[in-house]
């Protein structure tokens, strides 16, 4: 059905604005005059009054973790109650008062942050924990998503004791001999793992409330990491659960998977099964293989290339070893996949680029579209062979206002004085998106305000990045091979990816669509 929209300041990704556009099925037809928008107007085409609303085409996100969104909105509400360990416990005890966990159900939530608590500088601990609820197992997350702490009780259910080996890629935080419920990047998946999963049809209610949150940001397509949210349901379920709510109608943000795994055989069994980059429909399409190469700053799990100045004790933690990640990079180049490989600290990003310019140099292509999520703590050299390699810098102004508190205590001054190098990486011909990460912040905006407050810090004499246009529309599709249908309002065809401009667009004081 032809929809016509009228009356309304409209933003079509260029000047000047224009006054109204039409819609056929998903695509935009044209965007002008009120005039000539009604002229298109067929018999049973909707006509809708914008009545001066301001209007742009829908934002994209290009790194999400949709599905943990979903989960997140139906557990303790972290983010908002960080501003100390005392509020932060009181949260999790009212949390449970409200909705009570019975039959081996865990209390959960996520936000915390360390740096923002005003009654201590320190990580909780299980005994933390133990104070806001110690009858049923509790797993609180730190917004970075690299860290968790649990109570006593979750350590009982979980057997883990101070003889319990380290995991490769991860840590068990130990305090005088004991566990002290501290679980850091892949030692947190034992955790996860005793949590128990939900099935289908609570996968796709998580869905359905992460889209409508979104829609109500004006966030109307987004990359997303889902395969790693509950690593015990298969990949093959959260697909279907995509799929059943795209065949329903109910999928209200299109959706490119990032594709997670950590081991070559799974990924191996994955592109078997007919998963490769761009397989799918409009609404929801496999993306590229997504890795997670280090940790993140706040915990001190960022792998750098010396140790941290406020603890010499540590560089971090790779996940991953370099063997592992050149072949499962080297496979997915070789598959025709993209591949998107988080990477904080600039060791980390030694061994991705290392991988990279491996499987390049094996299997060369012209159109990768390979990518560094973060690409934050760097190094001029590093700046070069990205440019050399022509990759993709999913950027995260959002980090700008806290990171730029902390990383020269993290990092050191020189260091600092050369990271979230985004602008200058931009100026030297680099590629350069852009996403605001959810869990773990409450507003699609807080990216954006970022960015406009302080754009220079703290990357010292490189730039971070500029506000601009395209920073949410067109800019971050480019990694989908939709730059040349998203992010603007235009109808005409524009190559073999389009029919047409995508037809997601947000208004201010209406719903998105």
């Amino acid at each position: 059905m032809r929809t016509i929209y009228h009356n309304g300041v409209v933003y079509t990704g260029s000047l000047p604005l224009a006054e109204a556009f039409a819609v056929e099925g998903d695509s935009f037809l044209f965007a002008g005059s009120s005039a000539e928008a009604l002229a298109m107007a067929e018999s049973g085409s909707q006509v809708v009054d914008l009545e001066g609303r301001f209007v742009c085409s829908g934002f994209n996100d290009s790194h999400m973790h949709l599905l943990n969104y979903g989960s997140a909105l139906q557990t303790a509400p972290l983010s908002a109650h960080t501003g100390s360990l005392a509020e932060m416990l009181d949260c999790l005890r009212e949390f449970e008062a409200a909705h009570p966990h019975t039959g081996g159900a865990w209390l959960v939530g996520r936000g915390w942050n360390q740096d923002y608590f005003s009654d201590t500088d320190q990580l909780p601990s299980r005994w933390d924990l133990d104070k806001a609820c110690a009858d049923v197992p509790v797993c609180a997350v730190r917004a970075c998503g690299h860290c968790l702490t649990v109570n006593s009780k979750a350590l009982e259910v979980l057997g883990v004791t101070a003889e319990s080996p380290q995991p490769e890629g991860g840590r068990i935080g130990m305090e005088n001999g004991q566990p002290d419920g501290r679980f850091y990047d892949n030692a947190m998946e034992m955790v996860y793992d005793a949590i128990p999963v939900p099935d289908k049809e609570a996968l796709k209610g998580m869905i359905r409330a992460a889209c409508k949150a979104l829609n109500a940001y004006g966030v109307t397509s987004s990359q997303t990491d889902d395969y790693c949210v509950f690593r015990k349901v298969p990949w093959e379920t959260v697909n279907a659960a995509y799929q059943e709510l795209e065949a329903a109608g109910e999928l209200t943000v299109r959706v490119y998977e990032q594709s997670n795994f950590t081991d070559l055989p799974s990924l191996r069994g994955f592109v078997e099964a007919g998963c490769r980059t761009g397989v799918g429909t409009d609404r929801f399409k496999i993306g590229p293989l997504k890795m997670l190469g280090d940790g993140a700053l706040g915990p001190h799990t960022a792998y750098l290339s010396r140790p941290y100045a406020d603890d010499a004790s540590t560089c971090g933690i790779p996940v991953f070893t370099q063997e592992t990640m050149d072949e499962m990079i080297g496979y997915a180049n070789e598959q025709g996949m993209q591949a998107a490989v988080h990477a904080i600290g600039d060791a980390c990003l030694d061994n991705v680029i290392s991988a990279y310019e491996k499987a390049l140099a094996e299997h060369p292509r012209k159109d990768h579209r390979h990518g560094v999520v973060h690409c934050q703590i760097m190094r001029p050299d590093q700046m070069e062979k990205i440019e050399a390699l022509g990759l993709h810098i999913y950027a995260q102004t959002i980090f700008l206002d806290y990171d730029s508190r902390v990383v020269e205590t993290r990092v050191g001054k020189e260091l600092a004085s050369t990271s979230y190098a985004w602008k200058s990486l931009m100026k030297r011909g680099g590629v350069r998106e852009q996403r605001n990460r959810l869990p773990g912040g409450a507003s699609r905006c807080n990216g954006v305000y970022s960015v406009r407050r302080d754009p220079d810090a703290p990357a010292g004499r490189h730039s971070s990045v500029s506000a601009g246009g395209g920073v949410y529309g067109s800019g971050g599709v480019g990694q989908l091979y939709h730059s040349r249908c998203k992010g603007q309002f235009r109808g005409e065809p524009q190559g073999p990816h389009s029919a047409g401009y995508a037809g997601g667009f947000c208004g201010v004081g209406a719903e998105s669509l």
